[in-house]
């Protein structure tokens, strides 16, 4: 029971202090999709890829036309001459796989060659959000594109856009607000309908709860009456 109350008094008087560290997140996908050296790092690797896999299939095409003409002549093959076509072909089949699996394997080296490419990209991001981090006094910054779930986020502790600024690619038209910009609630914004017709002008300014648009009648516009003289 002491034990319990300690823990609970514990907890309450860190409870201040954990409240007081501030912390934000940012979405690293978003930033790196900004970045013209991430994007030219993506386009090399993915062509290598694209080489290598046009290599593979080569060389599976080549196994195919060996199978091919051992089916071809197999009537004419001895018995053992048949089996030694046979490993010849499963061996060259085993050995395209393997080159397939350092390739395009786990940790392969496309992987290895992926990295190289963009890990320097990936430093530079992480240096802007460390400096970030310092200037606004931030103790935790979360990574919103990580596998780190996050089921609702407060664009005031949005950052994503300090750390652009901090690698000279900030751009109001096409970022995200960053923490000092207002967030503009749907509420907020006000609501806009399409021009109503003649007849229906009144009751659909009516709906918005505004007086009409039509313009009062002026005194020229009125008819002028006539009094008729006396003889």
């Amino acid at each position: 029971m002491k034990k319990i109350v300690f823990l609970m008094l514990g907890l309450i008087m860190l409870g201040p202090v954990s409240y007081a560290q501030k912390f934000g997140y940012v979405d690293s996908e978003f930033i790196l999709s900004k970045m013209p050296a991430f994007l030219a790092a993506q386009k090399e690797a993915d062509k290598l890829a694209d080489n290598w896999q046009k290599d593979i299939e080569n060389q599976y095409k080549e196994i195919d036309k060996l199978y091919k003409s051992y089916q071809a002549e197999e009537v004419l093959l001895t018995e053992e001459m048949k089996k030694k076509r046979r490993n010849e072909i499963a061996a060259q089949e085993q050995e395209v796989k393997e080159s397939q699996k350092r390739i395009f394997g786990f940790e392969g080296q496309l992987f290895r060659r992926r990295q190289e490419l963009i890990k320097p990209v990936q430093d530079e991001v992480y240096d802007a959000i460390e400096k970030v981090a310092k200037q606004k006094q931030l103790q935790i910054i979360f990574d919103k594109s990580s596998g780190l779930v996050m089921l609702y986020t407060n664009p005031v502790h949005d950052y994503t856009e300090y750390v652009l600024e901090a690698l000279g690619l900030a751009s109001p038209e096409k970022n995200t607000p960053g923490a000092d910009k207002p967030v503009i609630n749907a509420a907020d914004t006000p609501a806009t309908t399409a021009q109503p017709d003649d007849m229906g002008e009144e009751k659909a300014t009516q709906a918005q709860g505004g007086a009409t648009n039509k313009k009062p009648v002026t005194d020229k516009a009125q008819p002028k009456k006539t009094q008729n003289k006396k003889k």
